[in-house]
């Protein structure tokens, strides 16, 4: 089902991307935020269950993530570069002040608050989700002073439901939106693409930028609608920006149990063209391992070779039209071994290694393309009749 308008793919063995690394930037004080216990993500104990689960967004998720890049088979192709922590003006690039000051304020007061539905404030957060957000910021910089053309962000708390005025969905600070404020201010970049493949819609990015022409948000996410007053956006064809930012937040919902043929078909169908069309400066991928096979908090089914095939199509699109130039942020993924493993995939074809180091734990897992092209056509036409840039495609 490839599409034929795919930039090529398979470097022979000595292509500089053949010979690439990724250099990644982590602090340990990330570690520090405890998003408690109870019922799924509810932090609820209802007091007839012996063993209450972590949160979702725990720490072992991303020490997982962190182990198999310093220990596992691709651990040659990893530079390693210790992030900071942001500060407040940097934050305002994206944020208003007055909703920086109400977490300032919740974190002076030393008590555990759920600031939005699942999204929990502890002692400890706040330095971890400034940690999180400088150490995305040096990523970006680190691309924009030539350091390095492909960086990875391995932050948490994540990002990408953070709006400009509130937290939601177990996120803080934007993490991506503030580096992508950072790459617009640098005077090196016009234009930024922005592509989130995290199982939820990336509704604070879009909407930080829903009224910009300069940056292009497509998100590829399970059709979960809104789910309730902190994520009020619905994540539906139809929200395609407003003024000059009309037709440039492109958001893909993809039906339940999509699949690694049915995401392909996604991306090479919906946003390689829609890339190129853009002509981006900055390539930043925003990714999450909840659209894999056994996340609990998704259902879409990716497996390695998903995540691996995702991974060569963005490096791609980063060198035909970002100079290479590639920024990927980490955000969901709680499966807490196989999300470290789609991570790995997913690397391994950013680096274009021509074959997987690591063997798939779940080896097999059955799919049906069909529903997903249909779902990928219907929103193709769509983008066809009104998006002004897409028109005829």
């Amino acid at each position: 089902m490839a599409s034929d308008d795919v930039p090529s793919l398979s470097p022979s063995p000595a292509s500089p991307m053949a010979k690439s690394r990724v250099d990644v930037f982590w602090h340990e004080g990330m570690l520090r935020h405890d998003a408690v216990e109870g019922v799924f993500d509810t932090g609820h104990d209802p007091g007839f269950l012996d063993v209450l689960e972590k949160h979702p967004e725990n720490a072992d998720r991303v020490r997982n993530m962190l182990s198999i890049l310093r220990r596992g088979p691709i651990a040659p192709h990893v530079n390693w570069f210790t992030g900071r922590p942001a500060i407040v003006s940097e934050l305002l690039m994206f944020h208003t002040s007055e909703y920086i000051d109400e977490l300032v304020e919740a974190d002076k007061s030393g008590e555990r608050r759920e600031i939005a539905a699942g999204t929990f404030m502890s002692p400890g957060s706040w330095e971890a989700a400034l940690l999180a957000a400088g150490t995305t910021l040096s990523a970006m910089q680190h691309i924009l002073d030539c350091h390095g053309k492909v960086a990875y962000a391995l932050v948490r708390p994540p990002g990408h439901h953070s709006q400009p005025s509130q937290a939601d969905g177990y996120c803080f600070l934007n993490n991506a939106a503030l580096a992508v404020k950072l790459a617009l201010n640098s005077g090196s970049c016009s234009r930024v693409a922005v592509i989130d493949i995290d199982v939820h819609y990336g509704n604070g990015t879009a909407e930080g930028f829903y009224s910009s022409d300069e940056v292009l948000t497509v998100s590829l996410h399970m059709n979960h609608g809104s789910w309730g007053s902190s994520h009020p956006q619905k994540g539906s064809i139809d929200e395609l920006g407003e003024d000059l930012g009309l037709g440039y937040n492109l958001n893909v919902p993809l039906p339940n149990g999509t699949g690694d043929r049915g995401y392909e078909y996604a991306m090479t169908e919906l946003v390689v063209p829609a890339v190129r069309r853009f002509g981006p400066d900055m390539v930043v991928l925003v990714v999450g391992q909840d659209s894999s096979a056994f996340d609990p908090n998704g259902r879409q089914s990716l497996t390695m070779n998903g995540y691996r095939r995702i991974g060569q199509i963005i490096r791609g699109v980063a060198e035909e039209h970002s100079h290479g130039r590639l920024l990927m942020v980490q955000e969901g993924g709680y499966h807490v071994t196989y999300a470290a493993y789609c991570l790995h995939a997913m690397l391994e074809g950013v680096l274009m290694i021509p074959e997987p180091h690591l063997s798939d734990p779940i080896a097999y897992y059955p799919e049906e393309e069909a529903i997903a092209v249909a779902a990928v056509e219907s929103i193709k036409r769509y983008h066809s009749e009104f998006v002004p840039s897409l028109r005829g495609t």
